[in-house]
Formats: structure tokens, sequence, C-alpha cells
């Protein structure tokens, strides 16, 4: 946050001051530079690093100025004033809700309409308004009115939601600062330039200037866990020239003008500032705050980091979308292969309409073509029910209803978290049992983040917390060497230097109300509760050498306080801070001592330190740490330089004019970084141990079985990252090891690397197929690849003839031949680029990507499935993904069990509704070739309407909840199950095929099974005759009890629920239309179904055809199903059957599973 400000009291001059920028180290008297000018006021022009202005922008310019002026408390200055431009701020209220009372019907509706499904009903109920269609417009209304009002429900009540938590943020009471005293407003009044106070545990109601604190040193401590989730606490520094104003009348006279850039969404960049605080962060251990507000509501940065994620579409819903398609052809072959038919039928003048419907002669002389359209429509209301409207709502309940059978299951719940599985969304949940790539981080999701120190390096001598010798622990061997002989006196010099280093180098705090005095504390004695960081690496550290006799004790005015091995306090100054980022990988402070040496210690990455050095024993210590990095351990660097006072105040000055720049402020820190950090001397090196997470093993190893690919993508270095996937077995004993490394593109060009690569893997394929990729034989050759960050950029990077996809093919090619990538010294942004190129390869195959930090945030949001760890690295991850859970291991039973759960019950779902439309509408298309295309109904319109609704509806919903085919310890035990469902396998084209072409038969057996057995037997008892509408009813009925008996047979999993649902809603059917038939209803004006019913049943030859016509539709299926089981059974039909065999059943507890 850059920002100029002019700093004054009425009576007393106005003075600019630049704010420093992020990252910053704390204030020093000498870092803000001021300008007197008592008679003009800064305009709003961006600010340049000497402190001069640009030209101030014309009227009407202000939207696009990319800096904004802030007149704190209001202050104008006074008319006339040079180049003064008013400019408007947003209030500040939040608006996180989509709708308002006023635009929720037209909103919403349109956002329905624009799904195809629900366009298209509405296109058929506008057409049944408008001309004369053989059915009600009720048929097509009412289901579609039910859909469209359940989904709006559905969204208005989540809306509500947000409305009322939006009120709940925006009337919170806020304390501002007016005519000297406090007054209490609603936060949604707070506007910029209002100066607000803020006490200990409340949050900040938009984004401040720091201006002054309760604290006598000016700081503040801030926790900012509702931004990044990090609850460490972050210390932040009031202005300078501001931070003596206590009270409220000296806050009312305060005379100042903020120059600053315009609002960004970029959160990171800003949580470093020393000078802004944060909207949604909270005050810690400080009474009370005064700030000023630059930005507020929708301009906060955390609401700028309010966007939805783009929208992730699963496997099903795509393949939903193209079978609704192909039906939609199917609808309109039927409605023109009718409307051709009815002409050439009605060709004939005997073949005219019947006498009781003759055309009058207006109607026979209008167009030809005009009513052969009318007529294409009219048929197409009559068909148009293959297309199912209520498979959209179904869908949508059985995810909503089905995530929160993940959130409830106990086995994921982590006791010592006291966290369970979250569901940020449901739309994917199908997508968990279609996973063929998983990408994971391997820091805080493999390993635990919990870090412990292990060893350091100082001058090539190991020194370790606690050595073993002849089996006994020496606990007090912190000088004892265990390669080298004991280091002389100029070493001794160099290891304490090692160690105060180490104590100074980081962002550590340490608690207000702890006491670490040192001599009382002992070094295993609650140090963990004293030091707080977002780093656990540093807190490792510092406690590591509170065992060799240096403890770090607190930062106090600006001084860092240390007990070294004497007992002695040390005070050291702290001038600079050069925070840590992912780029340079190290972090820098520049400290004074008492004695007035000035001292720059760095810490950092051994690839980012050795190049920096010119002294030290480089070799010695660069062995000790390749060798830890075999062994999985952490490595960092330590170095430092002396610096003359000279020295120093060209670096103040070279940082401070990066820090106040508004134009390129990173870069300009970067290469001033990049200044600094040079002709360093080696101390030493240290070695920190990530212990590996419970049952990471044996969760790779069962994902490899199932046929998932496993990648895992990191920052760290080739060796600490090779080690951990040794132990966590996604590399075996027997794994020939591939390398695409910057150490080997040094000697050989990328072109021959790829290609020598290539042959290797590609000789091997014929013995190596994609099907035993996992390693699981002994004496299969199996490879894995490693590659860092520089060699994917070459790979990624476009060649000199505009060509890129060369280099790419080649290494995916290996890639698909290897059993297991590691991808090591990967940026953030690389993870998501390597995820991007695996899902838009030629295969396309469904990744996912499971990571704990804010740095895994791009390749969750990147994969088909983003799954976030509720880690130790704050919530980000967690917050961006779709799914989150609290440890690794949880990640086996979310895909092998829900996900391949999942996936069984929704294509089912899929499959079984265009099955029962088929069924439903395939009769009707027939019953035309019998009534001479007269577009008359088979079915009443009560049926028509209502067996989508009511009749068919329930039973497959509880089906696509409760479903079991196999138990859940099965599909955990045996993993290679999965691989029956991969690639979308239950909504393939030959599934699909067999669906419709089994609906079809059925519908068949259904119309002319009813024809042939009452064409000369249609009489009752009493000798009446059937009619069309008692044959349409006997057709309905068949076909409600086929349907519903089919998805009875398909059901593996009992329980009294399903049986409730299925026999239930038969006996729903079969009361209904006794109701329907049996009563004479007022609100109707002709009742043509009256005692239809009753009177088909009254029929012994009707119940016979029931019986005979349900068990022929369904003989088919049940023969197909034992002989796929006998000849051709896939690997869960044999698990169905060798349970069925013994006994056991085939399901467990489903609300214990599901």
């Amino acid at each position: 946050m850059g920002a100029g400000v002019e700093v004054g009291r009425r009576d007393r001059p106005c003075k600019r001051v630049q704010l420093p920028a992020p990252p910053t180290p704390p204030q020093a008297p000498t870092q803000t530079s001021m300008k007197a000018d008592p008679q003009k006021t800064l305009p709003a022009g961006p600010a340049h690093a000497d402190g001069s202005v640009s030209h101030p922008q014309c009227a009407g310019e202000e939207d696009w100025v990319d800096s904004r002026t802030v007149y704190v408390g209001h202050r104008e200055p006074p008319p006339g004033a040079e180049a003064y431009i008013p400019q408007r701020y947003p209030d500040n209220r939040i608006v996180s809700a989509k709708y308002t009372f006023w635009n929720f019907i037209p909103k919403n509706l349109f956002e329905q309409f624009r799904r195809i499904a629900n366009f298209y009903f509405l296109i058929i109920f506008l057409v049944q308004l408008i001309i004369d269609t053989p059915t009600s417009p009720v048929t097509s209304g009412l289901p579609l009115f039910f859909v469209i009002t359940v989904t709006a429900i559905k969204q208005g009540y989540e809306d509500w939601l947000r409305h009322k938590a939006d009120n709940a943020m925006n009337q919170c009471p806020v304390h501002f600062v007016q005519h000297g005293r406090l007054v209490r407003k609603q936060s949604r009044k707070l506007r910029v330039g209002d100066i607000v106070m803020v006490k200990e545990d409340e949050t900040f109601p938009c984004d401040l200037i720091f201006l002054s604190s309760s604290r006598a040193d000016g700081t503040c401590h801030v926790t900012t866990a509702s931004l990044d989730g990090e609850s460490s606490h972050k210390t932040h520094y009031a202005v300078q020239d501001t931070k003596g104003f206590h009270s409220e009348e000296d806050i009312d006279s305060l005379h100042a003008t903020i120059e600053c850039e315009q609002p960004q969404p970029d959160l990171y960049k800003s949580l470093g500032s020393e000078n802004l605080l944060l909207r949604g962060a909270t005050l810690k251990n400080t009474e009370k705050i005064f700030g000023v507000a630059i930005y507020t509501g929708m301009e906060t940065k955390m609401a700028l980091n309010y966007q939805s994620k783009s929208q992730k579409r699963s496997a099903v819903e795509k393949s939903m979308n193209v079978f609704l398609v192909v039906y939609l052809c199917i609808l309109i072959s039927k409605a023109l292969i009718n409307t051709t038919l009815k002409y050439v039928w009605q060709s004939e003048p005997s073949r005219d309409e019947p006498w009781y419907n003759r055309k009058t002669e207006a109607e026979r002389q209008r167009n030809l073509f005009l009513r052969a359209f009318t007529d294409f429509l009219a048929f197409m209301v009559l068909f148009n029910y293959i297309i199912p409207v209520s498979m959209y709502v179904t869908v949508e309940l059985q995810k909503f209803l089905g995530s929160y059978f993940l959130t409830w299951d106990e086995d994921m719940f982590d006791e010592e978290m006291g966290e369970g599985p979250l569901v940020n969304t449901s739309d994917l949940n199908e997508e968990l049992g279609q996973v063929e790539y998983v990408f994971t981080d391997k820091t805080g999701t493999l390993t635990e983040n919990n870090m412990e120190f292990k060893e350091c390096c100082v001058e090539g001598h190991v020194c370790v917390p606690h050595a073993v010798c002849n089996g006994q622990v020496l606990p007090d061997a912190s000088a004892i060497d265990m390669i080298d002989a004991s280091p002389g006196a100029s070493g001794r010099e160099r290891e304490e230097l090692f160690f105060r280093a180490l104590c100074l180098c980081h962002t550590i705090q340490v608690k207000d109300d702890d006491e670490v005095d040192g001599p009382q504390k002992s070094p295993d004695s609650g140090k963990r509760s004293a030091y707080i960081s977002s780093s656990p690496d540093e807190v490792a550290l510092v406690e590591g050498i509170q065992r060799f006799g240096f403890t770090y004790l607190r930062l106090k005015d600006n001084y860092m306080e240390l007990l070294n091995r004497d007992n002695d306090v040390e005070r050291f100054e702290l001038l600079e801070i050069l925070s840590f980022d992912s780029v340079r990988r190290r972090m820098s402070v520049i400290v004074k001592s008492a004695t007035g040496e000035i001292y720059l210690f760095c810490k950092g990455a051994d690839s980012s330190i050795f190049p920096r050095v010119t002294e030290g024993k480089v070799d010695q210590i660069q062995s000790r740490v390749e060798r830890n990095a075999v062994e999985g351990l952490r490595t960092l660097c330590v170095a430092y330089k002396t610096l003359i006072p000279e020295e120093y105040e060209g670096i103040r000055e070279l940082l401070q004019d990066a820090k106040v720049a508004l134009q390129d402020r990173d870069k300009k820190l970067a290469e001033a970084y990049e200044q600094i950090e040079t002709d360093l001397v080696l101390l030493g090196a240290t070695a920190v141990e990530d212990r590996l997470q419970e049952k990471a093993a044996d969760t790779i190893e069962a994902l490899q079985k199932a046929g998932i690919k496993v990648w895992v993508l990191t920052g760290d270095k080739m060796e600490t990252a090779a080690a951990t996937c040794y132990a966590c077995k996604l590399f075996r004993r027997n794994t020939q090891l591939l390398e695409v490394t910057t150490k080997r593109l040094e000697e050989q060009s990328l072109h021959d690397v790829l290609f020598e690569l290539s042959k290797t893997v590609l000789r091997s394929s014929a013995s190596l197929t994609r099907d035993n990729f996992s390693g699981l034989s002994a004496d299969m050759q199996d490879y894995g690849l490693i590659i860092d960050g520089a060699a994917l950029s070459l790979i990624m990077k476009p060649r000199e003839d505009g060509s890129s996809s060369n280099y790419r093919e080649l290494f995916l090619d290996i890639c698909r031949n290897c059993s297991a990538v590691l991808c090591c010294r990967m940026a953030p942004l690389q993870k998501a680029q390597i995820v991007k190129l695996i899902k838009l390869s030629k295969e396309h195959p469904i990744t996912l990507a499971i990571g704990d930090g804010a740095n895994d945030v791009s390749m969750i949001l990147e994969a088909h499935v983003g799954i976030g760890v509720i880690g130790k690295e704050g919530r980000q991850a967690a917050r961006n993904s779709d799914y989150a859970i609290p440890k690794f291991k949880h990640l086996k039973k979310m895909l092998l069990v829900h996900g391949h759960f999942y996936y069984i019950r929704i294509s089912e779902l899929v499959q079984y509704f265009f099955y029962k439309n088929v069924c439903f509408i395939f009769p009707q298309f027939l019953y035309q070739f019998f009534c001479g295309f007269s577009q008359q109904t088979l079915y009443d319109t009560a049926y028509l309407t209502l067996y989508n609704i009511s009749f068919t509806s329930l039973p497959i919903l509880l089906y696509s909840l409760m479903e079991q085919h196999v138990a859940m310890d099965t599909l955990k035990r045996d993993p290679a199950l999965y691989r029956d469902i991969a690639k979308n396998a239950l909504l393939r084209w030959r599934a699909f095929i067999y669906w419709t072409l089994l609906g079809l038969f059925n519908a068949l057996v259904f119309f002319f099974g009813a024809y042939f057995m009452f064409e000369n037997t249609t009489v009752t008892s009493n000798g009446q005759v059937f009619g069309n509408w008692t044959f349409g009813t006997l057709v309905f009925t068949v076909m409600v009890l086929t349907v519903t008996l089919k998805l009875a047979l398909d059901t593996h999993y009992w329980t009294w629920v399903n049986h409730f649902v299925i026999w239930g809603s038969l006996l729903f059917y079969i009361v209904f239309s006794l109701l329907w038939g049996g009563v004479i209803w007022p609100f109707l004006s002709y009742q043509r179904m009256y005692y239809v019913f009753i009177q088909m049943l009254s029929s012994g030859p009707a119940w016979l055809a029931i019986v005979l016509l349900v068990t022929v539709s369904l003989l088919p299926d049940v023969l197909k199903k034992v002989l796929c089981r006998q000849l051709w059974p896939s690997a869960t039909e044999r698990v169905q059957t060798s349970r069925f065999v013994s006994g056991l059943p085939l399901g467990s507890h489903p609300l214990a599973t599901l």
C-alpha cells in the first residue's frame, strides 16, 4: 500500500508523508520522507518515488486514474485550491446477495430458462396455448411450473440467507470520531475519509490506514483468519507522524491527505503492509486503535476477492446434455413421421376426417404448409414427454441430499482437529468416481507440516540437539561435532554468529502474556505456546536452537532481544526486513548490534543462497545439505554480511524509493532485494523433519491399484521430494527414475533428453500396458519421472518457429508410460499449468488436485475436482476447493467408496429417467397408426401430468441416495473395483443404446400385448365393451408396474425405506386411479375417466394381461443380467456373487455409509 500523506493540525503547517508499501520492516524514524507545504493541497495524480506529483487529471477522468486522494476526516482543501477533484467512493455496504426484492422473479426466470430443457418446455407450453393441440396446456405447464417453482424457492432461500448475512454485517456498530468525540453508527454509513476507532477483538469494518494505537510503540497485533485462515498474530505499525495522536480530540484535530493506489483484489500483495489494516481482520492484544477509511464496501480487499470461481461441469452432466439432444432428435423425427403419414393417409378422399369431425371449407382453404406446420407442432406437443423435465430437479435433489452423507461420515472425522469433510459444491459428487489423475502437494498434504529440528551444520561441523552414544541420549550435545574435530576459536565465533542469525532472521512473535525468560524455561517446557508464526519451519528452528543455548525473547520497541549461552540478554535494533517470497525463496533482516555493528542475515533455500555466497565452507555444507535432502529432511542455508553505515544508508534509500513507488512497486522491490542480497558469507545449514502423514503411503498405494495416476507437485528440492515419494510408496524399489532436470539439461539439450526418455519408456510399452502401470507386479519394469520447474518452463515455452506442441506431446507420451511423476521446484502457477496440460490432453482425463496452502489454490481451481486439506497453512485452499477433508488419508474413502457410490447412483438415475420416458411415450406414437394420425392421446391428462411428478419419481430418488451394489468395506479392501466405472463406463453409448432399446421393447409389449389380448375379447363380465380410455389405462397400468419393478430388480441393497417408497408409490397410483375415476369431481367440466379404472379391474382378462405383460417386459433384462454374470462377469459382479454365495449382505447400513 504505497501512499503519500500530508499531515498537520489546524494551527500547524501541513506535511506530506510517503507511507511505506508492503512488504516492510518495523518503522524506523528515518523511513518517512516529509515535505512541508502549508498552502498547497495534493492533487489526485499518482505520486512518484521522489515525492513529486504528476499532472492532475481532467474532470471526468477520475474513474481511471491509478491513484486516489483521501482527505482524512473529510477536511477538504479550501475553495479554489489548485487541481482539487472531488472523487466519489462507494459506501461501506457489502453485497454478496445475487437478487433483490425487485429483480428476483425476472432474473431467476431468465437464468432458469437458459437451461435447454426448461426453455424447450416453455416453448411447448406456449404452443399448447396458441394452437389447438391434443393435450391440455396443463400437462406441460404444471410439471414446468413445479420444476421452476422448486428451483426458485431453493435459490431464493439461499439468497435470503446471503441477504441476512449482509444485513448483519452492514448493521454492525462502528465507532466514528466526529467533532472530537466518539459517535456510534452502523457500518454501512461509513465513508472513505472517516476516522474510526476499533477495540480489541473487534474486526476492522473496512480497509484502514493505521494512524495510532493505545500501545506506546504505535504497534498493534492482527489476525487474518477470516481472510487467509492464518491464526498467527501479525504486527502492524502506525504512520510515524501520527502515532502520537492518542485521544479523540488529537485525532479530530488532524489535517492530513492520503494519496494511495486504487483498490486492487490482490490480497497477498498487501497483507504484509505495515500501515494497512484489512476488512475482516481482527484486532488482538491491543486495547484500541484509530484508523482512517481508504477503501470501503465492495472496494475492500475482502470484497474484491468475492468473485465466484468458474463453473465446473461433471462428465455425467455433459453426457446428460448429449442424451437430451439425441432424444430431442428422436422427438422431432417422430413428429415429422407422423405429420407426413397423416397427409399421406388423408390424401385419399375416403380417408378424410370422419363425418363428426369433418373440416369446414375455411379450414380446407388454409395454406397446406401452414396446416402441416401446425400439425407438426401438435405432434411435438403430443410426444414432448420423451424429454424428462423433472430429471433436472431430481438430479439436483440427489446431489444436494447426497452430499450430506459425505459430511456425516464418521470415518472421515478427525478427532484431533475436531473437523470433518466439507462440501463446497455438490455439483461434482459423481466426478469423484471418475478420477484418473491425482495431483497432490507434498508439504502439509502428504506430510504433517509439523516440523521437528534435527540438526545444523556450521562451518562443516554437524551439531545435533540430542546425540546418541552407545544407546544413551546425551542431552547436552549442543557443541558435539558428529563428523570432524570440534571447531576452533574462530569457528566458535562463526557458530555463535550462526545461532544469532537463526534467532534474528524470522518473523516470529512472542505472546505478550507468556514470560519467556530463558533461565527459568527449559528447552521443552511449554515453548510451543510461546512462539507464533505463519511458518512452522521458523518456529521449529527457533525452538531447536534453544537447545544450543540461544533463546529468542521478544521484539520490543523495535529491538530484538535474545538470551545467549551465558544467560546475558543481547539487544539488536531491527532496521529492515526483506520478507520471504516464493520467487526469491529467501528472507533477510538487517540489524544493528549494541556495539554499533550492522549485519545482514539471510536465510533461504540452498538454490537461492549458494549463488550469492563468496566465502565460507561451501563444499562441506553443500554435501551435508544434499545428504539431508536424500533422507527427506527440509534444509535451509544461512549466510550473512557485515555492512558499514554508508552501505546501509544506500540500502535504506534504495528500499524506501521502491516502497513508495505507486507503479511497478513489486518489480522495484524485487530488484532492490537482488542488489542487497549479494556477496554473502556462508555460515551453515539447518535440517528440519516433516513427518509423513498417517496412512499416506496406504492411500497412494490404494489409488494406484484403482487405476489412478498420482503426481506430486511441490516447491521442495528434488532430493527431499524424491525421499518423500519413496517413503509414501509413490516410487518403489524397482522403479527406474527418469530425470528431466536443470542439471541434466546443462549436459544435454531438451530435445535429446526427451527423445532419449521417450525411447526408453516406449521400448517397454509392449510389456507395460496402461492397466499395469501401478507396478503391482514385482518383475514388471516400472518408470518414475522427475521434472523440475525450470525444465517444465522450457517444455511449455513456445518454439522459435511458433509451435510448442511437439515437446508437450513428447512429454505427455513419456508421462503416460510412467507409473508416477514428481514435479519439484514448482511455482504455484506451474502447478496449474501441469494440471491444465493433462486436462486438455487428447484423452481428456478427469483430474483431481489436492493441497493445503494458498500456493495450491491455482491448481485446485484448474482441476476438474479441487480438494483442500484443512491444514496448518491456513484455510485458503479449503475455501477455494470443491471439497475439503481433514487429512490426506481420507481421500481413499472419498474416491473409492463415496465417489464410486455417487457415480453408480446418478448414472442409473439418468439412464432410468430416459428409459421410463421411452416406455411412456412410444405407445403414444404407436397409437397414432390406429387412430388415423388424429393426435388423439392414449393416456388421460392426469396420467400425463403425474407420471414423472408423482408415480415414478420417489423410487428412483431414494435409489439414487441409498443404493449400495457392493459393501463399503469391500470397496475399500479391493480398490481395483474402481476401474469398473472408469471413463464414464455406465453412461457410454453402448449402455445408453441398451436402455433405449429396452424401453422400446417394453413399449411394444405394453401396446401390442394389450391390443392383441383385447382385439376380440373386449367385453367385461357384464357384457360392456372396452373403450379407448380403458385400453390406455391398461397400457399405463402395465407401464407403471413394469418401470417400478425394473428399479426393484436393479436394487441390490434393501432397507425399509426402499420397500416403503417402491410399494408405496404403486399403492398411491392405484388409490389415485380409484379416486380419480370413482368420484365425481365438481371442478371438472367433463370426466372421461369416470369408472374406467374400476371397470378395467373388474375384468379377469385385464388382470391376466397385467401379469403376463409385466412378466414378458421384465424377462429380457433378467435374462441379460443372468447371462452376463455367468459368461462375462465384471469384477464388481464377481464380488457380488461371492458375497451372495457366502450369505453376506451386499451393502452396509446406509446412514453410516452414504
